[in-house]
Protein backbone atom coordinates (compact mmCIF):
# COMPACT_ATOMS: atom_id res chain seq x y z
CA UNK A 1 0.00 0.00 0.00
CA UNK A 2 1.50 3.17 -0.89
CA UNK A 3 2.35 5.44 1.77
CA UNK A 4 -0.14 8.14 1.58
CA UNK A 5 -3.15 9.75 3.52
CA UNK A 6 -5.18 10.94 0.62
CA UNK A 7 -7.59 7.98 0.28
CA UNK A 8 -6.22 7.10 -3.62
CA UNK A 9 -4.91 3.67 -3.36
CA UNK A 10 -6.11 2.27 -6.69
CA UNK A 11 -5.34 3.77 -9.93
CA UNK A 12 -7.43 3.40 -13.21
CA UNK A 13 -5.40 3.63 -16.32
CA UNK A 14 -7.34 3.66 -19.55
CA UNK A 15 -4.73 2.38 -22.25
CA UNK A 16 -2.53 -0.23 -22.52
CA UNK A 17 0.06 0.88 -24.98
CA UNK A 18 3.41 1.95 -24.64
CA UNK A 19 2.31 4.63 -22.60
CA UNK A 20 -0.15 3.76 -20.59
CA UNK A 21 1.71 0.35 -19.65
CA UNK A 22 4.89 2.32 -18.26
CA UNK A 23 1.89 4.33 -16.41
CA UNK A 24 0.51 1.27 -15.29
CA UNK A 25 4.23 -0.23 -14.03
CA UNK A 26 5.11 3.22 -12.43
CA UNK A 27 2.42 3.06 -9.97
CA UNK A 28 2.42 -0.34 -9.25
CA UNK A 29 6.08 -0.01 -8.15
CA UNK A 30 5.23 2.54 -6.33
CA UNK A 31 2.58 0.10 -4.41
CA UNK A 32 -0.90 1.07 -5.89
CA UNK A 33 -2.98 -1.34 -6.94
CA UNK A 34 -4.08 -0.85 -10.95
CA UNK A 35 -6.50 -1.55 -13.14
CA UNK A 36 -5.25 -1.84 -16.59
CA UNK A 37 -7.81 -0.97 -19.76
CA UNK A 38 -7.80 -1.85 -22.75
CA UNK A 39 -10.12 -3.09 -25.50
CA UNK A 40 -8.31 -6.19 -26.04
CA UNK A 41 -6.94 -9.49 -24.54
CA UNK A 42 -4.14 -8.74 -27.10
CA UNK A 43 -3.31 -5.50 -26.15
CA UNK A 44 -3.47 -6.64 -22.55
CA UNK A 45 -0.98 -9.10 -23.41
CA UNK A 46 1.41 -6.82 -25.40
CA UNK A 47 0.86 -4.57 -21.94
CA UNK A 48 1.83 -7.25 -19.88
CA UNK A 49 5.55 -8.22 -21.76
CA UNK A 50 6.29 -4.63 -21.86
CA UNK A 51 5.74 -4.02 -18.45
CA UNK A 52 7.78 -7.71 -17.63
CA UNK A 53 10.63 -6.30 -20.25
CA UNK A 54 10.89 -2.46 -18.63
CA UNK A 55 11.07 -4.04 -15.07
CA UNK A 56 13.81 -6.19 -16.45
CA UNK A 57 15.49 -3.77 -17.74
CA UNK A 58 14.99 -0.17 -16.66
CA UNK A 59 17.94 0.23 -14.72
CA UNK A 60 19.90 -0.45 -18.12
CA UNK A 61 17.92 1.74 -19.70
CA UNK A 62 18.48 4.19 -17.24
CA UNK A 63 22.31 4.34 -17.06
CA UNK A 64 22.31 3.98 -21.18
CA UNK A 65 20.57 7.50 -21.14
CA UNK A 66 22.08 8.90 -18.75
CA UNK A 67 18.63 8.68 -16.43
CA UNK A 68 18.20 7.89 -12.57
CA UNK A 69 16.61 4.66 -12.29
CA UNK A 70 14.85 3.10 -9.51
CA UNK A 71 15.88 0.16 -6.78
CA UNK A 72 15.22 -3.08 -8.17
CA UNK A 73 12.12 -4.76 -7.41
CA UNK A 74 10.19 -7.02 -7.14
CA UNK A 75 8.61 -7.78 -10.85
CA UNK A 76 6.40 -10.70 -9.71
CA UNK A 77 5.11 -8.32 -6.87
CA UNK A 78 4.82 -5.38 -9.30
CA UNK A 79 2.87 -7.74 -11.80
CA UNK A 80 0.70 -9.03 -8.80
CA UNK A 81 -0.58 -5.36 -8.70
CA UNK A 82 -2.11 -4.95 -11.86
CA UNK A 83 -5.20 -5.84 -13.02
CA UNK A 84 -5.13 -6.39 -16.54
CA UNK A 85 -9.43 -5.95 -18.29
CA UNK A 86 -11.02 -5.54 -21.36
CA UNK A 87 -13.86 -3.80 -18.96
CA UNK A 88 -14.33 -0.29 -18.99
CA UNK A 89 -16.63 -0.45 -15.90
CA UNK A 90 -13.65 -2.23 -14.03
CA UNK A 91 -12.48 1.43 -13.45
CA UNK A 92 -15.50 1.89 -11.02
CA UNK A 93 -13.13 0.69 -8.11
CA UNK A 94 -10.50 3.65 -8.68
CA UNK A 95 -9.67 6.83 -6.73
CA UNK A 96 -7.88 7.93 -9.42
CA UNK A 97 -7.79 7.61 -13.26
CA UNK A 98 -5.37 8.51 -15.87
CA UNK A 99 -6.38 7.79 -19.44
CA UNK A 100 -3.82 7.23 -21.89
CA UNK A 101 -6.21 6.73 -25.25
CA UNK A 102 -4.74 7.44 -28.93
CA UNK A 103 -4.35 11.43 -29.29
CA UNK A 104 -7.90 11.23 -31.16
CA UNK A 105 -10.73 13.16 -29.61
CA UNK A 106 -13.01 10.95 -31.65
CA UNK A 107 -11.98 8.30 -29.85
CA UNK A 108 -11.33 10.39 -26.41
CA UNK A 109 -14.72 11.71 -26.03
CA UNK A 110 -16.33 8.14 -25.59
CA UNK A 111 -14.23 6.55 -22.95
CA UNK A 112 -14.65 10.13 -20.89
CA UNK A 113 -18.19 9.90 -21.66
CA UNK A 114 -18.64 6.39 -20.19
CA UNK A 115 -16.31 6.90 -17.36
CA UNK A 116 -18.34 9.62 -16.24
CA UNK A 117 -20.95 7.50 -15.82
CA UNK A 118 -19.18 4.56 -14.54
CA UNK A 119 -17.04 5.95 -11.58
CA UNK A 120 -17.08 7.37 -8.35
CA UNK A 121 -18.60 11.41 -8.57
CA UNK A 122 -14.73 12.36 -6.75
CA UNK A 123 -12.49 10.98 -9.07
CA UNK A 124 -10.07 12.98 -10.95
CA UNK A 125 -9.73 12.39 -14.48
CA UNK A 126 -6.26 12.94 -15.89
CA UNK A 127 -5.99 13.49 -19.27
CA UNK A 128 -2.39 12.21 -20.33
CA UNK A 129 -2.52 14.10 -23.32
CA UNK A 130 -0.15 16.09 -25.39
CA UNK A 131 -2.35 18.43 -27.79
CA UNK A 132 -6.16 17.64 -26.64
CA UNK A 133 -7.21 20.45 -24.62
CA UNK A 134 -8.46 19.81 -21.09
CA UNK A 135 -10.96 22.08 -21.19
CA UNK A 136 -12.59 20.30 -23.66
CA UNK A 137 -12.58 17.13 -22.26
CA UNK A 138 -14.06 18.91 -19.00
CA UNK A 139 -17.14 19.75 -21.37
CA UNK A 140 -18.05 16.46 -21.93
CA UNK A 141 -18.04 15.06 -18.60
CA UNK A 142 -20.48 16.03 -15.27
CA UNK A 143 -17.17 16.83 -13.08
CA UNK A 144 -15.34 19.70 -15.10
CA UNK A 145 -13.54 20.71 -12.01
CA UNK A 146 -11.93 17.55 -11.74
CA UNK A 147 -10.59 16.92 -14.98
CA UNK A 148 -6.53 18.18 -15.88
CA UNK A 149 -3.72 16.88 -17.69
CA UNK A 150 -1.10 14.82 -16.67
CA UNK A 151 1.39 14.99 -19.60
CA UNK A 152 3.81 11.83 -18.73
CA UNK A 153 7.10 11.74 -20.54
CA UNK A 154 8.42 8.82 -21.99
CA UNK A 155 10.21 6.66 -20.50
CA UNK A 156 7.50 7.16 -17.43
CA UNK A 157 9.37 4.96 -15.08
CA UNK A 158 12.85 7.19 -16.11
CA UNK A 159 11.35 10.62 -15.84
CA UNK A 160 11.53 12.78 -12.84
CA UNK A 161 8.92 15.13 -14.29
CA UNK A 162 5.20 15.76 -15.30
CA UNK A 163 3.67 18.56 -17.19
CA UNK A 164 0.33 19.38 -14.88
CA UNK A 165 -2.42 21.36 -17.28
CA UNK A 166 -5.50 22.89 -15.47
CA UNK A 167 -7.88 23.34 -17.78
CA UNK A 168 -10.87 26.43 -17.39
CA UNK A 169 -12.78 24.67 -14.35
CA UNK A 170 -10.02 22.55 -12.76
CA UNK A 171 -9.91 23.14 -9.00
CA UNK A 172 -7.09 23.92 -6.67
CA UNK A 173 -8.22 20.86 -5.20
CA UNK A 174 -8.00 18.65 -8.26
CA UNK A 175 -4.40 20.80 -8.99
CA UNK A 176 -3.47 19.56 -5.71
CA UNK A 177 -4.51 16.10 -5.52
CA UNK A 178 -2.87 15.83 -9.11
CA UNK A 179 0.44 17.17 -7.50
CA UNK A 180 0.64 15.06 -4.22
CA UNK A 181 0.19 11.94 -6.29
CA UNK A 182 2.72 12.80 -8.69
CA UNK A 183 4.88 12.62 -5.38
CA UNK A 184 3.68 9.49 -3.92
CA UNK A 185 5.37 7.93 -7.37
CA UNK A 186 8.48 10.22 -7.28
CA UNK A 187 7.93 12.82 -9.52
CA UNK A 188 7.19 16.34 -9.76
CA UNK A 189 4.84 18.27 -11.17
CA UNK A 190 4.88 21.46 -13.40
CA UNK A 191 1.77 23.13 -13.57
CA UNK A 192 0.75 24.89 -16.89
CA UNK A 193 -2.48 26.63 -18.34
CA UNK A 194 -4.05 25.01 -20.83
CA UNK A 195 -3.34 25.54 -24.66
CA UNK A 196 -3.06 23.52 -28.07
CA UNK A 197 0.49 21.67 -27.42
CA UNK A 198 0.87 23.57 -23.63
CA UNK A 199 4.55 24.11 -22.90
CA UNK A 200 6.51 20.92 -23.78
CA UNK A 201 4.65 19.44 -27.49
CA UNK A 202 4.64 23.29 -28.62
CA UNK A 203 8.84 23.76 -28.60
CA UNK A 204 9.19 20.00 -29.15
CA UNK A 205 6.78 19.06 -31.67
CA UNK A 206 8.36 22.38 -33.60
CA UNK A 207 11.77 20.96 -33.57
CA UNK A 208 10.95 17.15 -34.52
CA UNK A 209 8.92 18.55 -37.86
CA UNK A 210 12.01 20.72 -38.80
CA UNK A 211 14.30 18.16 -37.56
CA UNK A 212 12.25 15.77 -40.25
CA UNK A 213 12.53 18.32 -42.94
CA UNK A 214 16.44 18.69 -42.59
CA UNK A 215 16.25 15.01 -43.11
CA UNK A 216 13.62 15.50 -46.34
CA UNK A 217 15.69 17.71 -47.88
CA UNK A 218 18.91 16.46 -47.53
CA UNK A 219 20.42 18.73 -45.85
CA UNK A 220 22.10 16.22 -43.31
CA UNK A 221 20.61 12.25 -41.89
CA UNK A 222 19.08 11.40 -39.19
CA UNK A 223 22.32 10.28 -37.36
CA UNK A 224 23.82 13.65 -38.08
CA UNK A 225 21.09 15.43 -36.92
CA UNK A 226 20.79 13.71 -33.35
CA UNK A 227 24.29 13.56 -32.98
CA UNK A 228 24.47 17.51 -32.89
CA UNK A 229 21.93 17.51 -30.82
CA UNK A 230 23.50 15.87 -28.53
CA UNK A 231 27.29 16.67 -28.81
CA UNK A 232 26.68 20.55 -29.25
CA UNK A 233 23.78 20.96 -26.87
CA UNK A 234 24.22 18.37 -24.17
CA UNK A 235 20.39 16.48 -25.42
CA UNK A 236 20.53 12.91 -24.04
CA UNK A 237 19.16 12.30 -26.92
CA UNK A 238 18.15 14.06 -30.52
CA UNK A 239 14.67 14.96 -31.40
CA UNK A 240 14.48 12.49 -34.05
CA UNK A 241 15.55 9.68 -31.84
CA UNK A 242 12.83 10.80 -29.09
CA UNK A 243 10.23 11.45 -32.23
CA UNK A 244 10.85 7.32 -32.80
CA UNK A 245 10.54 6.80 -28.83
CA UNK A 246 7.53 8.49 -28.67
CA UNK A 247 5.87 7.05 -31.90
CA UNK A 248 6.47 8.74 -35.38
CA UNK A 249 2.22 8.05 -35.93
CA UNK A 250 1.76 10.03 -32.25
CA UNK A 251 4.45 12.55 -33.33
CA UNK A 252 2.00 12.94 -36.53
CA UNK A 253 -0.96 13.56 -34.50
CA UNK A 254 0.13 16.04 -32.16
CA UNK A 255 1.57 18.12 -35.10
CA UNK A 256 -1.65 18.03 -36.77
CA UNK A 257 -3.38 19.01 -34.13
CA UNK A 258 -1.27 22.21 -33.32
CA UNK A 259 -1.31 23.38 -37.42
CA UNK A 260 -5.39 22.50 -36.83
CA UNK A 261 -5.43 24.73 -33.68
CA UNK A 262 -3.30 27.75 -34.30
CA UNK A 263 -4.15 27.64 -38.11
CA UNK A 264 0.20 28.58 -38.99
CA UNK A 265 1.93 27.55 -41.55
CA UNK A 266 4.95 26.81 -39.14
CA UNK A 267 2.84 23.62 -38.38
CA UNK A 268 2.60 22.02 -41.31
CA UNK A 269 3.64 18.53 -40.88
CA UNK A 270 6.94 17.15 -42.87
CA UNK A 271 5.87 14.85 -46.41
CA UNK A 272 8.55 12.57 -44.90
CA UNK A 273 7.05 12.09 -41.74
CA UNK A 274 4.25 11.78 -42.76
CA UNK A 275 5.34 9.14 -45.69
CA UNK A 276 7.45 6.70 -42.34
CA UNK A 277 3.74 6.64 -41.12
CA UNK A 278 1.40 5.65 -43.90
CA UNK A 279 4.95 2.78 -44.10
CA UNK A 280 3.75 1.65 -40.96
CA UNK A 281 7.26 2.81 -40.02
CA UNK A 282 6.71 4.20 -36.31
CA UNK A 283 9.87 4.02 -34.58
CA UNK A 284 11.38 1.87 -31.74
CA UNK A 285 7.69 0.11 -31.28
CA UNK A 286 7.74 -0.85 -35.23
CA UNK A 287 10.99 -1.25 -35.34
CA UNK A 288 11.98 1.82 -37.64
CA UNK A 289 11.40 5.05 -37.98
CA UNK A 290 14.40 7.56 -38.48
CA UNK A 291 16.51 4.86 -37.54
CA UNK A 292 16.39 1.37 -37.63
CA UNK A 293 16.15 -1.10 -34.19
CA UNK A 294 16.78 -4.73 -33.74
Amino acid sequence: MPDNDSGIHTIGVIGAGVMGSEVAQVFAQSGFDVVLVDVTDQALDRARQTIERNLRFQRMLGAQRGLAAPPTVDRAAVLARIRFTTRLADAADADFVVENVTEDWNLKRPVFEELDQVCKPDVVFAVNTSCIPITRVGGVTDRPSKIIGAHFMNPVSLKPMVEVIRGFHTSDETVQTMLDLLAAIGKEGVVVADSPGFVSNRVLMLTVNEAAYLVHERVADATEVDRIFKGCFGHTMGPLETADLIGLDTILLSIEGLYQAFGDSKYRPCPLLKQLVDAGLHGRKSGRGFHVYQ
